[in-house]
């Protein structure tokens, strides 16, 4: 019998933690050392918003660089890992609440390769990515993800990637104090995520002016849902990254991992 294997979600954060040696990077470089390895990795990012459901199904998905103003060191990152056409078909059958199409141009934006490449430096383990319709709730998101449940006993690792909270146009690159709000929602949001309140978390951020200070625009939360749904009643939520960098948290979470030695 396979093992059942992990998910995780990942506040991936500033883009240049893709190559800055800092507690992040290894924090990720870590984990790829302790988990077991996946035969391929499933990706749920931040940065891959459709009209409708897609994945990617091509052999050799290009490195993605969707952002702007950053070193050109940054820009000549490539993670040249191999895509998985059949765990794309796989997915695209296992949703059967909604059509899923499969992309066969889409490459890795960054949500995927900043933290994969500090993980599995190598780029030898398959990845595909499953886009979010940004359109549609919290519950849509949770209960599309139950359906993947299966990968884990397929020694498929679901990774997903975001940032719990993540207000852009407060951040500033010149103050990484953590402002007060951020860390008061990044706190509520890990004790809701210890305590297993996910009913709460996908209603998240309802009316409350902090919290939707918190999550202006649902593409970095929407992730974090992916991984929730798929945590059984006997795994627990072991957080890591617990710090917030001025608006944006890089609180992570993983869920059925094996214990720290």
């Amino acid at each position: 019998m396979n093992m059942r294997m992990p998910v995780l979600f990942v506040g991936h954060g500033n883009p240049m933690n893709a190559i800055e040696h800092n507690e992040f990077r290894a924090a990720w470089s870590a984990l790829g050392s302790r988990l077991p390895k996946p035969q391929s990795i499933l990706c749920v990012s931040a940065h891959w918003k459709t009209r409708n459901g897609y994945v990617t199904a091509t052999d050799t998905p290009e490195t993605i660089h969707d952002f702007f103003g950053f070193p050109k060191a940054l820009f000549d990152v490539r993670y040249p890992a191999p895509g998985d056409p059949a765990l794309a078909k796989r997915v695209a059958a296992l949703i059967t609440s909604e059509r899923i199409r499969l992309d066969p141009g889409r490459g890795l934006d960054h949500g995927a390769w900043s933290v994969l490449i500090a993980m599995y430096p190598a780029a030898d383990i398959p990845v595909v990515q499953l886009s979010m319709d940004t359109s549609q709730p919290g519950r849509h998101h949770y209960d599309l993800a139950r359906q993947l449940a299966p990968l884990r006993d397929e020694n498929v690792l679901l990774f997903a990637s975001g940032n719990i909270v993540h207000n852009l146009p407060l951040f500033s690159f010149h103050d990484s104090k953590p402002q007060a709000w951020a860390q008061h929602c990044d706190e509520e949001l890990r004790q809701l995520i210890a305590g297993r309140r996910h009913d709460a978390l996908i209603d998240y951020p309802g009316r409350d002016a902090e919290a939707r200070l918190a999550v202006p625009t649902p593409e970095h939360y929407l992730p974090l849902l992916y991984a929730l749904a798929l945590q059984e009643s006997d795994e627990s939520a072991e957080m890591f990254n617990t710090r917030v960098v001025g608006s944006i948290s890089m609180s992570s979470v993983l869920i059925g991992g094996p214990p720290q030695g």
